[in-house]
């Protein structure tokens, strides 16, 4: 994992430009036609959070507070990591045409898949502070620590991509199973409900999920004004070190095999 990891810096530090061209297709082909374009960024996660509102509101936020803003996190963090998965399982495919012509590194493609969504994240989590401040939250220094949870899911969503990039390029039918299973993660997520019904058997399967941990700590830190212990920390570094350790294995084991799929 660390050779990969090294490797990328140094490619990315060598080929700089062609990175920095590849993050700017991503991100502009993403809205390209479109008459809004880029503010697509900042309306469509507004109008997502507005029909969860309406929807959800009514059966589990009667009693929950900040309601809205524990919806927004929620739906935030799912959001950037369904877009950088997505973004990732497609990247080798999508730029077959060039991969296979010219010797470039792989990873290069997931990498610029990887910040494009990222810049769009950045974009939403403007917004979201925004709500924050229109909730009546108010702002701490703590909320510095956000930084944390959100670096350990971009490791992750990128360990993510790695897996996923790899086995789509050799089993086409990841994708399907991809949206099937992305669908399941919504729901365990607890994204529009609460998990305070629950036993504290079942709330612990939750932080089995490691999509679940990461709203929960930026839910903690902004909603209920405390920064989470030691235990939830290291939660979120294992899950990020862990799985773009088993990323990187499976994307080095099937490496050259990719260019007699593509």
């Amino acid at each position: 994992m660390f050779d990969l990891v090294k490797k990328c810096g140094e490619s990315i530090s060598k080929k700089r430009f062609l990175f920095e061209e590849l993050v700017k297709r991503d991100f502009k082909k993403k809205y390209k036609r479109t008459v809004l374009g880029m503010l697509w960024s900042l309306i469509s996660p507004l109008m997502q959070l507005a029909v969860m509102a309406v929807v959800f509101t009514q059966f589990f936020g009667r009693n929950t507070p900040h309601y809205v803003i524990y919806l927004f996190a929620g739906n935030l963090t799912y959001s950037f990591f369904k877009d950088s998965t997505y973004g990732g399982m497609n990247a080798l495919m999508q730029n077959a045409g060039i991969i296979t012509k010219i010797n470039l590194p792989k990873y290069m493609f997931l990498l610029s898949k990887n910040v494009a969504s990222v810049i769009n994240f950045g974009l939403t989590l403007v917004i979201f502070f925004l709500f924050v401040a229109v909730d009546g939250i108010a702002f701490h220094f703590r909320f510095l620590m956000i930084i944390y949870p959100i670096v350990c899911l971009i490791v992750f969503n990128i360990g993510c991509g790695f897996i996923l990039s790899a086995l789509f390029v050799i089993f086409k039918d990841v994708q399907y199973l991809y949206d099937i299973f992305t669908l399941m993660l919504m729901y365990l997520s607890a994204i529009f409900y609460t998990t305070d019904g629950y036993s504290e058997n079942v709330k612990r399967l939750f932080y089995l999920n490691p999509l679940y941990v990461y709203i929960t700590y930026i839910r903690h830190l902004i909603i209920d004004g405390y920064i989470p212990g030691v235990a939830t920390h290291a939660l979120c570094l294992f899950y990020a070190v862990a799985v773009l350790a088993i990323g990187a294995l499976i994307y080095k084991k099937y490496n050259y095999k990719f260019m007699y799929y593509m």
